[in-house]
């Protein structure tokens, strides 16, 4: 028994008319099958390719973060007078050879670092604020510096032991 649905004479399939002469099969024009797998890979590839780009900047980021940790841990460690400018330099120089994300995170890092300290030095280290922006400045200027791939041990102070 035929299925009520069909319609006797009436094109049975939207591409029939493209169909050998007779004949009730026929698949749907090689263009518009390779247009949609075409169009779906592409879409694919666009989300993917946007995801990993945002996966390795946050990675970046994130190492490059442990880079300004690892600078400061250094530096306290260290002890070493005058030596705040080369490890400013060497973390901002380390997290910014990560890529993008790594010197996103040291510029972050660093505005941060110094704009909580323009509150902080005058309050447990007594420093007026003419020192304290001229040391900001002088700091910001390291920062870039290392940001920028130059050479941190421009500001390495004679006598640091060379563990750093």
């Amino acid at each position: 028994m035929e299925a009520p649905w069909r319609l006797e004479g009436m094109a049975q399939n939207k591409y029939s008319h493209l169909s050998a002469a007779g004949t009730d099969q026929c698949s749907p024009p090689l263009g518009i099958s390779t247009m949609k797998l075409f169009t779906g890979l592409i879409l694919c590839s666009l989300v993917l390719g946007v995801h990993s780009q945002w996966m390795s900047f946050f990675g970046e980021a994130y190492e490059g973060a442990k880079d300004m940790w690892r600078a400061y841990s250094d530096m306290r460690e260290a002890n070493y007078k005058g030596a705040d400018k080369y490890f400013h330099a060497r973390g901002n120089y380390d997290a910014a050879q990560r890529g993008p994300g790594g010197a996103w995170a040291a510029k972050v890092i660093s505005d941060a670092r110094e704009n909580i300290q323009r509150f902080t030095d005058p309050l447990f280290k007594g420093t007026t604020s003419g020192q304290g922006q001229e040391d900001s400045r002088a700091d910001q200027a390291a920062n870039e510096w290392g940001r920028s791939g130059k050479d941190p041990n421009h500001f390495r102070p004679a006598g640091l032991p060379d563990k750093y």
